[in-house]
């Protein structure tokens, strides 16, 4: 099999998992706060995380010189998990997808004062029509606006304030650390709320919570493949199915069928994350070397 043919299918699979992972997170949502379903989620996947290192290079592939940078990204991906989950349980499972397509957007805009970096006009062009998505989708004023939109737009900033740490300290950190501390941070963080929100789980609910925590490592073994096997350009685009996984299981669980809206601002958004993708291809090609 070809590698990027490989690198496409890890990407379908990984993006499988993550849809797969919000509807469970939808349906614990209902009666576990989501610090809860946080806690048992992180629990369930860090000896897995801990594994996947062990054969991936070693336990000493989980050691940092940063636990400063590690713990805030934590923090950060805490607050992302939190509304996002939250937004999950309140909107419509494609809904909530949708706009949570946004966070490349923020990342793009965010790169300029935080990174230094220069974007050309297109890039910016292109992230002005993801944003007009995202207003499609939202409609903030209209009939079919709910405030629990905004607090997945929230998600997606945090989750590019995440993105973009990564990108600032990432360098001579490995992967698997990174994503050990981004797990372990919650996990701690969502442990010391329990006495408040804890909320015995039904025989059912404890499979969920396993299922949801196996979904996750899935997910970022899938992805991480995904970019092994694949060049960016090539993977990246795939992970836009999800809004097709997210409407099947919404329509499927719960009977929800997004308004058209949500189709043309999410059609709008991902059609500027491609194009976002292909010229930062481009502009990577000029960059190179001539031989």
């Amino acid at each position: 099999m070809a590698p990027s043919l490989k690198g496409i299918l890890f990407m379908c699979g990984g993006v499988l998992c993550l849809a797969l992972g919000d509807a469970l997170t939808k349906w614990l949502g209902a009666v576990h706060s989501p610090l809860q379903i946080i806690f048992f989620r992180t629990l369930v996947s860090l000896p897995l995380i801990v594994l996947i290192a062990r054969f991936s290079g070693g336990l000493r592939t989980l050691g940092t010189r940063r636990p400063g940078v590690h713990l805030l990204r934590g923090l950060i991906f805490t607050a992302t998990m939190i509304t996002f989950m939250w937004g999950l349980v309140l909107l419509p499972l494609a809904t909530a997808t949708a706009i949570a397509f946004a966070a490349p957007l923020f990342v793009t805009l965010l790169s300029v004062p935080l990174l230094g970096e220069r974007v050309d006009r297109p890039t910016w062009l292109a992230t002005l029509l993801g944003f007009v998505g995202v207003l499609v989708v939202v409609r903030p004023g209209a009939a079919g606006f709910q405030p629990a939109m905004l607090v997945v737009v929230a998600a997606a900033l945090f989750y590019a304030l995440t993105m973009i740490t990564a990108r600032r300290y990432g360098e001579g950190e490995q992967l698997w650390a990174m994503v050990f501390y981004t797990t372990l941070v919650p996990c701690l963080a969502a442990s010391l709320t329990l006495p408040w929100v804890w909320q015995t789980p039904a025989p059912l609910h404890w499979l969920g919570f396993l299922a949801a925590g196996v979904l996750g490592v899935g997910a970022m073994v899938g992805i991480t493949q995904a970019f092994r096997y694949a060049p960016a350009a090539i993977a990246a685009p795939f992970d836009y199915t999800a809004l097709l996984w997210a409407t099947l299981l919404g329509w499927g669980f719960w009977g929800e069928m997004p308004d058209p809206w949500v189709f043309a601002g999410g059609s709008l958004i991902i059609a500027s994350g491609l194009a976002i993708a292909y010229q930062e291809r481009r502009v990577a090609l000029n960059r190179r070397p001539s031989l």
